[in-house]
């Protein structure tokens, strides 16, 4: 699994946060994804990294720009009850 973080311009509220949203989850297999207008951030959850040439395919339609990418090894943190039930 890795988590990839883009830097997007152009976002102003939460309709737009929707956009991105929507047209990630229809172009590639995401586990999560989430935008913040107010950071310019969108973060992805997926098990492989897209190519920044598909990205760019998915977003400039949109009329958002895509800055710049950030992609890191993601880990699932222990839930909640991990702490309680250990691992057995």
């Amino acid at each position: 699994m890795v988590k990839v973080t883009l830097q997007i311009d152009g976002m102003a509220c939460s309709m737009c946060e929707a956009h991105i949203n929507d047209a990630l989850r229809a172009a590639f297999p995401v586990k999560k994804v989430s935008s913040s207008h107010t950071k310019g951030e969108t973060t992805m959850i997926l098990e492989n990294a897209p190519s920044e040439e598909e990205l760019h395919r998915v977003i400039d339609p949109t009329g958002y720009t895509l800055r710049g990418t950030i992609t890191e090894p993601y880990e699932k943190k222990p839930g909640f009850f991990a702490s309680f039930f250990g691992n057995k």
